[in-house]
């Protein structure tokens, strides 16, 4: 089967269901980054995108209990917070100073704050920085903004867009299959929701990301099949921008027994993702999770996006992650190029940043085609 997948892979045709499993438990893993590599030089050449960005994570106080997150907390714990607007104003401010051309926002669902609290912190967000693009609300926030509203989801974007959203992030999928989601998340948001948040997303002109959380009790049949339904729904729409697989972190959560991926699964599950949806222009290593020698490392396995400075972020470290709490430019350059690859700033739709220290500019679109010339 493998001499089958190459000659596919080397030709540009789609793999099948059962080809990623079989690459998934069975193929070396060398062999499968030298296949992913293939992927990766043909969409986006030697470079390697990061971004300049920070995160906001507005309240952390959460109606569900994953048993898969350490961020979460209920309204009366210790570590309970909640944003003010002129908490937000102080992190847009700082956004500006360090030169950020993104703010990405998830948190918790506080279930005593009503829609136009949330709709609010985008609003307060826009009224501050006309300029930075505001990357908020997964679609379990989506939804619950529906249910709370008793409004469609549709009508729920509309309020967000016209309050500065500007784009969707990934989170919240999980693992699709419901053997494993109605084990770790049993009252969240259905797959099936998820992914008519982002067809919907999708057809309003949102670009999205999309991702999947690995390395707990899913098997590979499970990961493929989850690779698959984005695959179809990108084929219907073509909205997703960036995959990116997020590995478990157990320290802190209901699931603290659970042996955390290695680092060679890491980049098994990249490579996977990589030869698997063809119909996807990125594959992100998110050096938050990974860590940054394997995020380096990643980029021969499929990757071609490290994300970005993503300072201010809360939710893997308070499940471990014992990264840095962001990283400069400079040490963005130095991970790229010591992986062999040419580090090009993006904007969050992967444009060009013309950058003169804290004040940059958007150019052009970045294509495949330009940087494979």
């Amino acid at each position: 089967m493998l001499d089958t997948i190459t000659n596919k892979v080397e030709a540009g045709e789609r793999l099948s269901f059962e080809e990623g499993v079989f690459l998934d438990e069975q193929a070396d893993l060398l062999t499968l980054g030298r296949l992913a590599n293939i992927v990766r030089e043909r969409k986006n050449g030697n470079i390697a995108y990061y971004n300049t960005n920070i995160h906001l994570n507005p309240t952390n106080v959460c109606v569900y209990r994953c048993k898969f997150c350490a961020f979460r907390a209920d309204l009366r714990d210790e570590k309970a917070y909640t944003f003010t607007d002129d908490m937000i104003r102080q992190r847009v401010l700082e956004a500006q100073q360090s030169g950020a051309t993104e703010i990405h926002v998830v948190g918790g669902l506080h279930h005593q704050k009503p829609f136009e609290w949330y709709l609010d912190v985008i609003r307060v967000i826009r009224e501050t920085s006309a300029e930075l693009h505001i990357k908020a609300w997964t679609p379990v926030e989506i939804h619950w903004f529906s249910y709370m509203t008793k409004k469609p989801y549709r009508w729920v974007f509309e309020q967000m867009m016209e309050a500065g959203l500007g784009s969707m992030p990934g989170g919240g999928a999980e693992i699709f299959h419901p053997e494993v989601r109605d084990k770790i998340c049993e009252h969240k948001s259905s797959a099936e929701n998820w992914i008519e948040i982002h067809r919907i997303a999708h057809d309003l002109g949102l670009r999205t990301n999309a991702t999947m959380l690995y390395g707990h009790i899913e098997q590979a049949r499970h990961r493929i099949d989850h690779l698959c339904q984005l695959r179809e729904l990108q084929d219907e729409t073509g909205g997703f921008q960036t995959f990116i697989p997020l590995s478990f972190h157990p320290e802190n959560t209901g699931m603290a027994d659970i042996q955390q991926a290695s680092g060679l699964m890491d980049l098994r599950t990249i490579a996977v993702a990589r030869l698997m949806l063809e119909n996807f222009d990125h594959i992100k290593a998110y050096w938050i999770m990974l860590g940054e020698q394997t995020a380096q490392v990643a980029l021969g396995f499929g990757a071609d996006d490290i994300d970005g400075t993503v300072v201010h972020e809360l939710i893997y470290h308070d499940a471990g992650a014992e990264t840095p709490e962001g990283l400069t430019v400079e040490q963005l350059h130095r991970l790229i190029r010591e992986a062999g690859r040419e580090p090009i700033e993006r904007d969050t739709l992967y444009r060009r940043v013309h950058r003169d220290g804290a004040k940059w500019s958007i150019g052009e679109p970045i294509l495949a085609d330009a940087v494979t010339s």
